[in-house]
């Protein structure tokens, strides 16, 4: 150890199981959103949770896992927080929505919703754009995961773009396209990018384009 180097406290009271989960899990989602997945270490983590690498590994089996430990949990925290903006319940919005559509929901409302949340968990939305950017590379081991998830949010607008369009699968991709852009410059320079705000005036000029008579 340096000289002069702070020592790591190994002293900590000990946790139940699911309490130390809980922990790894959100100190993972705090390095690995500042970081990348490639530039946090298992070291980097166990010493911010005061832990031995070992001690980690009795509760995240590997570094890939507690990766796919931390997209689940955001799925799942992010599906209760949507549905609290959108006043949903669990039966029109579950916590795994991923395997369905969302129920009884207007594409526009879930658009402004989704911003609406997200404007408030930055640390959140950059943790899904660097490793959504991270996984274009085939080999990483979150690239099926984001491929999936494309996949799945483009079905998914596209099906409530329907009412709008007779080209609803353009839409929807244009939507997530007008999304992540915003909140990548938001990210940049938030104190500049009004999120929600920046989110209507676009929705604005895009269902207007799309929308048809029906």
């Amino acid at each position: 150890m340096a000289e002069g180097a702070p020592a790591l406290r190994r002293d900590r009271p000990r946790l139940p199981a699911a309490a130390r989960r809980r922990q790894i899990i959100d100190v993972a989602t705090s390095l690995i959103a500042e970081r990348g997945f490639w530039g946090v270490s298992m070291q980097d983590i166990a010493d911010r949770c005061g832990l031995t690498v070992p001690g980690l590994l009795r509760h995240m089996e590997s570094k890939v896992g507690l990766l796919i430990a931390v997209l689940q949990d955001r799925d799942v925290q992010d599906a209760r927080s949507l549905r609290t903006h959108l006043g949903t319940s669990e039966a029109e919005l579950p916590d795994d929505w991923g395997s369905g559509l969302p129920g009884g929901v207007d594409l526009r409302q879930l658009c402004a919703a989704t911003m609406q949340r997200n404007a408030t968990q930055p640390e959140i939305v950059r943790l899904f754009t660097v490793l959504a950017a991270e996984s274009l590379e085939p080999t990483h081991p979150a690239h099926d995961y984001f491929a999936k998830r494309q996949r799945f949010a483009a079905t998914a607008y596209a099906a409530l773009a329907e009412k709008f369009t007779d080209r609803p699968e353009l839409l929807a991709r244009q939507i997530m396209a007008m999304m992540d852009g915003l909140q990548i410059h938001w990210l940049r320079d938030p104190e500049a990018t009004d999120l929600v705000q920046e989110w209507e005036t676009a929705a604005e000029v895009l269902f207007a384009r799309f929308t048809t008579p029906r």
